[in-house]
């Protein structure tokens, strides 16, 4: 294929002619190597990057500052990108210094040169297209790196949306499923009162409907972009109408209503909106996470734990004990909502550096934010289709602990008070008695008594005694 020369301001550099991008992601390549992460590893990020210059480029046409000729081939070229193409040319890392510049210039070039073999042109010659006078015309990386961000971010947030949308459903299915399998409560993991596993189900799927809409509110800030604030948010370089212009566009291409930023230089230096998302998104892994290890410890066992459900068997659990079977799957969800929740420390801190007019660490955000989005995702379908799905309950085992529970003389308290229950707690923590046995032996109470404080609607339901 031979070479081709290209040159920056700092020099003159031979670029292999099989390569689509250029002499700045060239630089780029030679200077960051930190995450092993590429923006190819993130392909709803390029999608993003390609509808953004596409919507530049038909606004620049419409205003009338690029030529129909070269705003189509740019945005046919940004059209092949969207579909999946060259994905393999996006090689910089996703960590970087320069607040993502490398990323928009690999974007710029693969474009610009994606075009000009399209225009009947070589690779490199930019003479008949250029990847900043025309593919970055009336654009800054400082108005197409962030809003890039936020119209993948939402991309994906739709995706999570959905995932935690099959996770409850699962969760409600064994809600009603288990909603008369009487279970021990516990608090501090210790006896409380009875409750049913349905419930238990139920509050878990209550968890994540309300974390649904935490993130379909927090989604709806990825929509107000600064596109047409080009360097800090003054617009310098760009046409007066282009901004209202280039958000029509992208509403056209996305189907998304995507809105300019009420403040643009506001938003050029603010990125709390991604503080904002990575928050909801740091809650559900919090939820999440508390869900996975109480499915893990009901599944303690099979004899010596709780054993009050049956998680689905994965694998084998040890390469020393025999028949030995591990709760992976609730393992590994927490394992991953414990990076959200890192991520969301990183994310903080990035926004939190921001100087004056510009936040220099918004790729350090982007990878944060991507990461977490995409492996809360994969958290959420995992639990829902490897465990809640499959599992089983054990009802015997679950209405033996609450029989042989200490626990349930709290519901004697309104028949002979809290002093008489906790003496007879007292007792049968000593002798193993049956409360119930011991406040019939003091004549607290009859047995036709104890059964009724005993039956379930009682125990399950409001109820202040007679």
């Amino acid at each position: 294929m031979g070479t081709r020369k290209e040159h920056d301001f700092i020099g003159e550099l031979e670029i292999s002619n099989d390569v689509y991008y250029g002499v700045q992601t060239f630089r780029a390549l030679e200077n960051f190597h930190l995450s092993g992460r590429k923006l190819s590893d993130y392909p709803y990020f390029v999608k993003a990057f390609a509808q953004i210059k596409k919507a530049a480029a038909l606004a620049n046409k419409e205003v009338g500052v690029l030529d129909a000729e070269k705003a189509d081939a740019i945005a046919k070229a940004c059209d092949r990108l969207i579909a999946g193409e060259f994905l393999d040319q996006f090689v910089v890392d996703m960590i970087q210094g320069g607040a993502g510049t490398s990323t928009n210039m690999n974007a710029n070039e693969v474009i610009t040169n994606v075009a000009l073999e399209a225009m009947g042109h070589k690779k490199g010659e930019y003479k008949f297209l250029h990847p900043n006078d025309h593919t970055n015309l009336g654009q800054s990386t400082n108005d197409t790196y962030p809003s890039s961000i936020k119209v993948a971010a939402y991309a994906k947030l739709t995706d999570l949306l959905k995932a935690m949308k099959h996770l409850k459903d699962e969760l409600d299915i064994k809600a009603k499923e288990y909603k008369d399998i009487i279970k021990m409560g516990r608090t501090e993991l210790e006896d409380a009162v009875p409750t049913t596993l349905g419930n238990t189900f139920n509050a878990f799927s209550t968890y994540i409907q309300s974390d649904i809409e935490k993130i379909t509110a927090a989604r709806e800030s990825m929509t107000y972009l600064n596109m047409g604030a080009t360097a800090i948010g003054t617009g310098i370089n760009c046409h007066p109408d282009y901004k209202n212009v280039v958000e029509k566009k992208l509403k056209e291409i996305t189907g998304v209503e995507f809105k300019p930023a009420d403040d643009f230089i506001a938003a050029t230096q603010d990125t709390a909106d991604f503080v904002h998302v990575s928050g909801a998104l740091k809650t559900a892994a919090v939820r999440l996470s508390k869900m996975a290890n109480d499915l893990r410890l009901m599944n303690s066992g099979p004899r010596c734990g709780l054993g009050e459900i049956n998680l689905p068997q994965m694998q084998p659990g040890s390469s020393i004990m025999p028949g030995k079977v591990n709760p992976v799957i609730a393992e590994v969800v927490g394992e991953a909502c414990y990076e959200v929740i890192g991520n969301d420390v990183t994310i903080m801190l990035c926004s939190e550096r921001g100087e004056f007019e510009l936040n220099a660490f918004e790729p350090g955000i982007a990878y944060g934010l991507f990461n977490s989005i995409f492996i809360l995702e994969n958290a959420m379908l995992t639990l829902a289709d490897k465990a809640i799905k499959h599992l089983t309950a054990n009802p015997e085992a679950c209405l033996k602990a609450v029989l042989n529970s200490v626990g349930i003389v709290t519901a004697f308290n309104p028949y002979i008070g809290y002093e008489n229950s906790a003496s007879i707690a007292k007792e049968a923590l000593k002798t193993g008695k049956a409360v119930g046995d011991i406040a019939i032996e003091r004549g607290l109470l009859t047995k036709a008594q104890v059964d009724e404080i005993l039956d379930p609607k009682n125990m399950l339901n409001p109820h202040m005694g007679k």
